[in-house]
């Protein structure tokens, strides 16, 4: 019981960091684009950067919360991630994800794995 109760609070604790980190990304860029004369076009390669960190992040912290499995809380961290971008997509627009989309999200479970497995080495020692 105690083990389910430290992994749900680890997959928790890394999905808070990764909307965390993903709201507090597009407040940056929303007031760059308002403020400035820059488009939308130019940020296209950071904002994919940022995303790739915040899933990296979220899964470094959901692993060490685990404390063990670390592959397993990452994908897991990664999958609850992309369902609730696919909600949102698909209730809000009424748009499945595109193969772009599922190539993007095939990627941020890879990281998220490999962030999940950092966190659990990291935590170890």
């Amino acid at each position: 019981m105690q083990e389910t109760k430290q992994i749900g609070k680890g997959i928790l604790s890394g999905l808070i960091a990764i909307f965390v980190v993903m709201v507090v990304t597009s407040l940056l860029v929303s007031l760059l684009l308002t403020f400035t004369r820059m488009q939308e076009s130019s940020f296209t390669w950071m904002i994919m950067i940022l995303s790739f960190t915040a899933l990296l992040l979220g899964g470094i912290i959901s692993g060490g919360k685990a404390k063990e499995r670390g592959w397993l809380i990452g994908a897991i961290t990664s999958v609850i991630f992309s369902l609730t971008v696919f909600l949102f997509q698909y209730l809000g627009f009424g748009k499945t994800f595109s193969p772009e989309q599922f190539i993007y999200h095939g990627a941020f479970l890879g990281i998220c794995m490999l962030g999940g497995m950092i966190g659990v080495n990291l935590r170890g020692k």
